[in-house]
């Protein structure tokens, strides 16, 4: 058995190797809450947001693990030049994930990506945040 955690650190271990555009350190939190003033780097968050099972036999149970990864950074302008470096990081980041296996979890199969907000348009207004939200799901089966 894969447990949803374990998939979120093997995710955060391969970020961490990876190198993006723009650097950055992920991290595992149950929430995405960082301080403004820490927030002048680049954060990212991964958190365990879901889980879904169902039989597929009569010995077999597929299951869904649904992770989010936040990504987020206050901005010193309002400009399109102050968010879309960021909003080009993240898209980066969904295309290393999709189809790709996590080596700390190989039984974890990527299934799919949503992508949403892509920026959240209440951080930005009240607090000038960057933040935006990759839902990922992986899925394993058990017995």
């Amino acid at each position: 058995m894969t447990a949803s955690a374990q998939i979120a650190e093997a995710l955060v271990a391969d970020l961490n190797s990876t190198a993006f555009s723009r650097p950055f350190t992920a991290r595992r939190a149950y929430l995405p809450i960082a301080e403004l003033a820490d927030l002048a780097e680049i954060h990212v968050t991964v958190v365990v947001a879901g889980r879904t099972t169902e039989p597929i036999s009569r010995s077999l149970l597929q299951v869904d693990h649904r992770l989010e990864v936040a990504v987020q950074q206050r901005l010193n302008g309002e400009t399109l030049a102050d968010g879309d470096p960021l909003l080009a990081l993240v898209e980066e980041i969904a295309d290393h994930v999709a189809g790709h296996r996590l080596a700390g979890a190989p039984d974890a199969a990527w299934v799919k990506i949503e992508h949403g907000p892509l920026v959240d348009p209440g951080h930005l207004n009240e607090l000038r945040q960057f933040t935006s939200l990759l839902s990922l799901t992986y899925r394993t089966w058990e017995s």
